[in-house]
């Protein structure tokens, strides 16, 4: 087969992948499933598509569609080929703003759709949580619905055209259809005709139509997806006396593939939503109350109303990005109700705010109700939508899984359906999640199980089973939006009866009789308890590392925490660091995700003394930069730059370390040696012909320049200016940090840093510390850094207080003490009393300006136009904040933050020759830009030694640290 999949790979335009390390990232999604696939497909093409499905029905193989590869349900896990069409397939095709409508292909981002659309005062209206990675074709495949379908309505509901491939390869478009033209198209002598004829002949008998209408879900329940969307088809004229047209869209959405593999979609569009939105937040005691209180508050004309338990609102404390957004929780809630209001005016929308509060407090369900307006309302929605991926930070083997977690029953019924469900769970000894769509029905419910356990597993039946009863009692859907995939598919035939479900099975065969499309899903599905992710009660390996990642209990939880919910691939637009290689490639392979999975993978399942030592392995962390996005970025805090630095350390045990890496990490000893000579060394490296020769040993891109020495380092400086520097009474003492990127190379930063600090009255005391070790992290030399790192911390540990903080002046450096000191430390708690008092420059600063001790009067009234770059490392333990704040206290200075994610540069990333053009790309996604359209008048500020040697390489800009900036605006 693998002779006949490398042929097949040969004729296609797009990629056909059979390696073991892309079998392995597709063997899952964010379900609790996992199979190796065949192969995987990027297809580029049209007719690509029709080879794939001529190769699936030659070789009795399934095709498995994917775009995000987001679902809960297993959609996206199979034996077969997957087909990835996020790569190729993602042009927004056409927007019609008098139509309203919009033609896209299956791999459009829903967010990145919206923001083209809001030029023409537009957008697409169903919002999953997933919304900035989610793809148009994935949300028809599962008919999405989101916060919004309470007032939008679901994907099926926006369907107007869908192109399609059917199973014998040909193209046929879908759309409603008038009763003559139903006609016509059952006189087809093609696939097409087929299906229309047999839909007719299926679905006529009266009978027929009245075990539909007995059996599936209560028509008023809007999420309803259970099974095939038969109910839907026999309300239309040709069925019924009722006015809509036959439409087989209605029947494909929510059909996860299994049917027909989709090219183009066209979609219904509405305006934008009212511009002024108010938010109550209304805080419960129990869950039961917060259920009671739906009912009462959706008599108003909510746009939103979500809910989230204590147990997700307890995960965002420790999240370092979602715990700032927990500003407006007052005391513990059981529950939160997020109820979104909106209007074109502002007084109505304050009436209305008013009405649902005192229609809450007549209730007497909520202990508080506070009111949201404007960018507060994003915070707390996101803070909703990081949901499913906070959930992942669980810690250990206990985890919120899938199962019956999209359940929708009628809203009258909603809050007996979950007292009763409840009850289930305390049968169970279970403590539930609850969270998500109150306000239709749909409360995403979750049991916490270990899955690794038999018993656990057997649980995960169990309640299943019990749940499905519940549900059918309340005549509700068990998947609302998730879909039935192969977790929830088995139990089709006991919701709808057999003679229904016979019917979903003859319409599968009807469209796909080879059932080459998606197999095993919605029918003829293998057991729920199959497949599973991990095998129960199998002994899981003991993974030795030198870094400590017991705050996760071992590195291999730690990968493990990534529930596949694919935060990091949102695009550049969509804002944020996470993920920079990903967003040059668009390859799974090199998101945060990828990673996670393939290590997981091959720790996991590899026979090997060094479990570590795969080349697959070295390929999927090649383009992670390390840029600490998805430290804080993704809701389960899977810390790959952690997890690289380990496998790097491991794999170089048995594979050597190179030349160039010894070059980078021992980077700081070699510029020590060559400080003695500032002069030639200079000449070296930046003379063509010695330099040229330099980069071709070291393997550096022949593009870059290389940095040059400080004709003085700071050392030496500080030394002989100390006396000059002393302050009589100064505000504080604080130690600065002498990295050794600045002590070499960067001396007058840190020299503009002592003056600063000295002309607004603080004492600076420099010791003789240690390098960093951020560059040994970097290349993993972990043995090194660890030195490095308790030398440090016992040469500052009696030192630092908060009374005389640490400060540093490099990001990367500084965050270390923060960060990788903590798993390196051979005494964690000095580590971890130390890094409570270390600084960026800019944090302490901004400390100061708030408590007044530096004031406005210090500097000067100049006007002056700044643009800044953070670093990556800032963004993601500390905040962009602290640098706009120091810059804006200048009166006269006008300071912003550029969207920027990542440089590109990450310390020797960018200068290796394999990887300058990534490197650029990243830099060209949103930062060069920025910067070139800057004035020459304007300044650039970026704090990192990094970012400021890529945005001159790229831009031929001089960024300056704002240190220099803020000592260059002294009076």
């Amino acid at each position: 087969m693998k002779e006949r999949l490398l042929k097949l790979g040969q004729n296609i335009e797009g990629e056909l992948l059979v390696d073991s390390l892309h079998k392995s990232i597709y063997a899952t999604d964010a379900s609790v499933y996992r199979e190796i696939p065949l192969a995987v497909c990027y297809p580029r093409s049209v007719a690509d598509l029709q080879l794939l499905i001529d190769f699936a029905r030659e070789h009795k193989t399934g095709l498995i569609p994917r775009t995000a590869g987001t679902s809960l349900a297993g959609q996206c896990v199979g034996s077969g080929i997957v087909v990835d069409v996020s790569k190729y397939f993602n042009r927004i095709l056409k927007i019609d703003p008098v139509k309203k409508t919009a033609v896209v292909q299956p791999g459009v981002i829903r967010d990145d759709l919206n923001r083209e659309l809001e030029k023409f005062g537009l957008f697409f209206g169903p919002n999953t949580s997933t919304s900035n990675r989610c793809m148009i074709g994935g949300m028809v495949g599962n008919n999405s619905s989101g916060t919004t379908s309470i007032k939008y309505g679901t994907t099926r509901d926006k369907i107007l055209k869908l192109k399609t491939l059917l199973s014998d390869g040909s193209q046929v478009e879908f759309s409603s259809v008038s009763a003559e033209e139903f006609k016509l198209k059952m006189k087809l002598n093609t696939l097409e005709g087929t299906i229309y004829k047999e839909l007719y002949e299926k679905l006529s008998p009266a009978e027929v139509q009245q075990k539909i209408k007995n059996n599936f879900p209560l028509e008023t329940i809007h999420r309803r997806n259970t099974g095939y969307a038969i109910d839907e088809l026999i309300k239309t004229e040709i069925f019924s006396d009722k006015i809509f047209e036959f439409d087989l869209c209605k029947l494909l959405a929510g059909s996860e593939g299994t049917l027909a593999l989709t090219t183009e979609i066209t979609l219904q569009l509405d305006f934008l939503q009212p511009k002024y939105t108010a938010m109550v937040a209304a805080h419960f005691s129990s869950i039961e109350d917060c259920m009671l209180a739906v009912v009462p508050a959706m008599r108003s004309s909510l746009y939103t109303c979500e809910m989230m338990d204590k147990i997700i609102l307890d995960c965002t404390k420790q999240n370092l990005k979602y715990s700032e957004n927990r500003f407006f929780i007052e005391g513990d809630p059981k529950a939160i109700l997020m109820l979104e209001l909106r209007s074109d005016s502002r007084e109505v929308l304050l009436d209305e705010t008013q009405v649902l509060l005192a229609r809450l407090r007549e209730s007497g369900l909520s202990y508080a109700l506070p009111v949201l307006m404007d960018e507060q309302i994003d915070l707390a929605l996101e803070l909703r939508k990081a949901g499913l991926g906070l959930l992942g930070n669980m810690v250990g083997d206990r985890k919120a899984v899938a199962c019956i977690e999209d359940t929708a029953v009628a809203l009258p019924d909603l809050a007996n359906y979950i007292l009763e469900f409840s009850q289930i769970m305390k049968n169970y000894g279970q403590d539930a999640v609850y969270y998500a769509h109150a306000g239709a029905g749909e409360i995403h419910l979750r049991p916490i199980l270990n899955l690794k356990k038999t018993e656990d597993v057997a649980l995960f039946r169990k309640i299943t089973e019990d749940v499905a009863g519940l549900v059918k009692k309340y005549k509700g859907s068990m998947s609302g939006e998730h879909g039935d995939g192969r977790l929830r598919a088995e139990f089709i035939e006991f919701m709808i009866g057999p003679k229904n479900y016979e019917l979903l099975k003859e319409v599968k065969n009807t469209f796909d009789p080879d059932n080459i499309f998606n197999p095993g899903k919605i029918v003829n599905a293998p057991p729920m308890d199959t497949s599973l992710r991990y095998v129960p009660n199998r002994e899981e390996p003991k993974v030795s590392t030198l870094m400590n990642f017991s705050d996760s209990e071992g590195i291999l939880r730690l990968a493990e925490k990534c529930n596949g919910s694919g935060d990091c691939r949102k695009s550049v637009e969509a804002g944020g660091t996470m993920c920079p290689s990903y967003r040059a490639t668009k390859s799974e392979k090199d998101t945060t995700r990828a990673r996670a999975n393939a290590l997981r993978e091959f720790l996991t399942n590899s026979d090997k003394p060094n479990k570590f030592d795969h080349e697959e392995l070295k390929e999927v962390f090649d383009l992670c930069i390390s840029c600490k996005g998805c430290k804080s970025e993704c809701p389960s805090n899977v810390d790959v730059a952690a997890l690289k630095a380990e496998f790097l350390f491991q794999y170089q045990k048995s594979n050597g370390k190179s030349l160039r890496s010894k070059a980078f990490a021992e980077n700081g000893k070699m510029n020590k040696l060559a400080s003695q000579i500032p002069g030639i060394a200079n000449f070296f490296f930046g003379n063509t012909f010695t330099a040229g020769i330099a980069k071709k040993i070291m393997g550096i891109a022949p593009e870059r320049n290389l940095p040059k020495l400080s004709k003085q380092n700071l050392w030496i400086y500080y030394k002989k200016n100390k006396a000059r520097l002393a302050v009589s009474s100064p505000i504080a003492t604080v130690y600065l940090f002498n990295d050794e990127f600045t002590n070499y190379q960067e001396a007058a930063i840190g020299i503009d840093t002592l003056e600063l600090l000295s002309k607004l009255n603080y004492q600076v005391i420099i010791l003789e510390n240690f390098e960093s070790g951020r560059s040994h992290i970097s290349k993993g030399f972990l043995e090194e850094a660890k030195e490095l790192a308790n030398r440090n911390i016992t040469l500052f540990k009696d030192k630092i207080s908060a009374e005389s903080p640490l400060l540093g002046i490099e990001p990367s450096a500084i965050l270390t003490f923060r960060d990788e000191y903590l798993r390196l430390a051979d005494e964690p708690s000095e580590a971890k009393n130390l890094a409570l008092n270390c600084f960026m420059i800019e944090e302490f600063l901004k400390k100061e300006i708030s408590a007044g001790n530096i004031k406005e009067e210090f500097f000067t009234s100049e006007k002056r136009i700044l643009k800044i770059h953070a670093h990556c490392h800032q963004k993601a333990m500390s905040n962009s904040a602290v640098t706009f704040d120091i810059l804006n206290f200048p009166k006269n200075y006008r300071p912003t933050v550029i969207a920027s994610g990542c440089c590109g540069m990450a310390g020797s990333f960018g200068y290796e020759k394999e990887h300058y053009a990534i490197s650029m790309n990243i830099g060209e996604q949103s930062l060069f830009p920025a910067v070139r359209k800057a004035s020459e008048e304007t300044i650039i500020a970026a704090n990192g030694t990094s970012c400021r040697h890529q945005i001159a390489d790229g831009t031929q800009r001089n960024a300056k640290h704002p240190v220099t900036i803020l000592r260059e605006a002294l009076v």
